[in-house]
C-alpha cells in the first residue's frame, strides 16, 4: 500500500470516525448532544450579530486600502528586494491583505490564479501564503471587539510577527518545493 493511498484513505475516514468517536463520548457522558447543538447555534447566532460592526469596520479598511493604491506604491518601492528573494511582484498583494482580511487575500489569490495558471510559480506560493498566515486584523477587530477586549498591543504585535514568519516560511518553502 503506498503513501499516497493511505493519505487518501485517511482523509475519507477522518471526519466520519470524528463524529463517531464524538457521539459516542457524548453517550457514553450523557450529554445531550440535540439541545447542546442548538445553544451553541443560538449562542452563533448572538456573536454574528455582535461582531457586524466590525465585519463592516474591517471590510470598509480593505476595500479603502486596495482602491488607494498603496500596495502597488509598496511593490514598486520592494521590486528590488523581491526580484533578489525571486519572489514576483504580483504576490505582494497577498502577502499585505492576508493580515487584514482571509476573502480579500482569496480574491487577490484567484486573480494571480486565472491570470497566471495554477501551475505557476506565483500561484504556489500565494497558496502557501494564504494557508500560512493569519488574518490577524480581522482576529483582532472581530473577535476581540466581541467580547470587549480592548488592548490589542501585545496580541498585535505577536499576531504580525507570526504573519512575517509565515511569509518568510511560506518562501522558504516555494523554494525548496517550486523551484
Amino acid at each position: 500500500m503506498s503513501f499516497q493511498s493511505i493519505i487518501n484513505a485517511i482523509s475519507v475516514w477522518i471526519l466520519p470516525l470524528m463524529l463517531i468517536i464524538i457521539l459516542t463520548i457524548a453517550m457514553f457522558k450523557k450529554v445531550p448532544v440535540y439541545e447542546a447543538f442548538t445553544d451553541g447555534a443560538k449562542d452563533g447566532f448572538r456573536v454574528a450579530i455582535d461582531i457586524i460592526p466590525y465585519l463592516v469596520a474591517i471590510i470598509v479598511a480593505v476595500s479603502m486600502f486596495r482602491a488607494s493604491g498603496i500596495i502597488d506604491y509598496i511593490g514598486h518601492l520592494l521590486n528590488g528586494v523581491l526580484s533578489a528573494l525571486k519572489v514576483p511582484v504580483d504576490v505582494l498583494p497577498v502577502m499585505i491583505v492576508r493580515s487584514l482580511s482571509g476573502s480579500a487575500a482569496l480574491g487577490i489569490f484567484s486573480d494571480i490564479a486565472n491570470h497566471f495558471g495554477p501551475d505557476s510559480y506565483a500561484t504556489k506560493l500565494s497558496a502557501i501564503i494564504v494557508g500560512s498566515s493569519e488574518t490577524t486584523f480581522y482576529v483582532l477587530a472581530v473577535y476581540f471587539g466581541s467580547v470587549g477586549i480592548s488592548k490589542v498591543r501585545y496580541a498585535m504585535i505577536v499576531g504580525i510577527l507570526a504573519d512575517i514568519i509565515g511569509i518568510v516560511a511560506a518562501i522558504a518553502v516555494a523554494h525548496t518545493f517550486f523551484l
